[in-house]
């Protein structure tokens, strides 16, 4: 990549939204609020309104073009997945919900049923840190996904077909330089088509 290609790359991240930069921030207590749930889990359409868009709604180019010295295939562009990941508590060791996660969680069951999400299926991916082993992080992970499918079925009456439950382990740590923090320990919640 020359000269020209970096600073036009730097130029169009400094153009994009806050949340299309922060995509991978967990939102904690008073930041999980339906209406940024809504936001962050409704995938953006196409101009046909049918497809997720590849490229991000609002931003503006105005002909920027990179001049190459041989012609390449232009690269696909990929939407990024409509997600939320959240900081929800669990006792040590346990699937049990705290309950201050539930609280988070009821938040989240109100903003699965507004009419905008309604059609949407989601993945439920429990995050856990490295301590304690890949094997035994995977299964607290899982039982921590289900844990929470399980509370937005029963407390909310979110229909069980439209979750999955999908323990991770500590195979995508969200912060690799402090593998014990807490947003390693997280709930993301997927759109899926």
């Amino acid at each position: 990549m020359n000269v020209i290609e970096r600073v036009a790359l730097i130029a169009l991240a400094a153009c994009l939204p806050l949340g299309a930069q922060a995509q991978d921030r967990v939102l904690r207590g008073a930041d999980i609020t339906e209406s940024a749930l809504i936001e962050a889990l409704t995938p953006q359409m196409d101009a046909e309104g049918g497809t997720p868009a590849a490229s991000t709604p609002g931003v503006r180019t105005r002909s920027i073009k990179i001049m190459r010295d041989q012609p390449e295939a232009p690269a696909k562009q990929v939407a990024k997945k409509a997600q939320a990941s959240l900081l929800i508590t669990f006792e040590t060791n346990s699937a049990d919900l705290r309950s201050e996660a539930k609280d988070s969680l009821d938040v989240v069951g109100k903003a699965l049923q507004a009419d905008s999400l309604a059609k949407f299926n989601f993945a439920i991916e429990g995050h856990a840190d490295p301590r304690g082993g890949d094997d035994l992080n995977y299964r607290l992970s899982q039982a921590r996904a289900e844990s929470v499918m399980n509370y937005l079925v029963g407390a909310h009456g979110i229909d069980r077909s439209r979750l999955k439950a999908e323990g991770k382990g500590s195979s995508e740590l969200l912060n690799a330089d402090d593998p014990t923090a807490p947003e390693n320990r997280r709930v993301t919640i997927t759109t899926l088509k």
